[in-house]
């Protein structure tokens, strides 16, 4: 398991690597800038942010690597009585200037817990999901068959199971709408008869190997579309749902602003502008109002 640990940790410093390369040559303006962190009880990361640039208003990827005593709102949190942690992961978040461009949000995560210095635990979670502005019906079809082609590799349930925890988990209930077109969401994926926690891991680093292929060709197609400023406008409203959501529900983000973490890597997320306009209701028949008739219902793509 010492070697899973290392294995998962080496991997997701490339996949970190390889991501915002990737990004700043498509934006071809701003570069990352690298910010290393200590963990005072244990551990620390290196977050990497983009902003201002052609393509990317912000893009974030953090990586972190943590253990020691297992704080007591974590152990309440995951209903466990071990007294010590591992916990490693990777998550990015890609906020594009061009409205006509959807947000990419994605994660990987590896956790273990001890007892007396041995393994009594472990798991794999993560997800992806896309957040856009307008639909393109065959943006958001080519990523949620990206996802699908990887589930089916495994599991032909994994799909369907990993999408409607994704739809059922990014759902902003005090707006009761989804925040975005969904994905894949999953967790507390431990060794079972049918996956060994080595093919769990095969299954964690082939969703994190189509992270671009899923969402840059997307991007590559939107991010010189003309638009309006009305349309600006739209995408900073729905970016502040973004936020709602974030603040409101997402259970990383509270456990970190309740556990005292570390806020920049906490609140990496958000969006460089937003707004919010007091009972907006878009006009009938528009691009707008199909967006929320599609965040009210959440549907299958494929």
């Amino acid at each position: 398991m010492l070697f899973l640990k290392n294995k998962f940790s080496l991997y997701i410093d490339k996949l970190q690597e390889s991501i915002t390369s990737h990004i700043e040559t498509l934006d071809g303006k701003s570069k990352f800038k690298k910010d290393n962190w200590k963990r005072e009880k244990g551990g620390g990361g290196l977050t990497m942010v983009l902003e201002n640039g052609n393509v990317f208003e912000k893009a974030g990827v953090n990586v972190s690597k943590v253990y020691g005593e297992l704080p007591h709102s974590m152990a309440e949190l995951i209903k466990t009585n071990q007294s010590d942690f591992f916990a490693c992961g990777i998550s990015l978040i890609l906020h594009p200037r061009n409205p006509m461009a959807p947000t990419f949000h994605a994660n990987l995560r590896y956790f273990e817990l001890y007892e007396n210095n041995k393994l009594k635990d472990s798991w794999f979670g993560g997800g992806l999901d896309l957040t856009p502005f307008y639909i393109f019906n065959e943006d958001v079809v080519y990523f949620h068959k990206s996802c699908k082609k990887i589930c089916d590799k495994y599991n032909e349930t994994f799909y369907q199971n990993y999408k409607k925890k994704c739809d059922q988990y990014f759902w902003n209930s005090h707006r009761n709408e989804a925040r975005g077109v969904g994905g894949l969401f999953f967790d507390y994926c431990r060794e079972n008869d049918k996956m060994s926690i080595e093919n769990w891991f095969s299954f964690i680093t082939d969703l994190g190997n189509i992270f671009l292929e899923s969402y840059c060709p997307i991007i590559e197609k939107r991010k010189d579309m003309g638009f309006s400023d009305k349309q600006l406008k739209w995408q900073q409203i729905r970016r502040g749902r973004y936020v709602e959501f974030n603040l409101l529900h997402d259970k990383g983000t509270l456990f970190g602003l309740r556990t005292n973490g570390r806020i920049e890597s906490i609140l990496i997320s958000m969006p460089p502008k937003a707004h919010w306009n007091y009972n907006l209701i878009p006009e009938s028949g528009s691009q707008e109002e199909k967006l929320l008739k599609i965040l009210k219902t959440p549907k299958n793509w494929i």
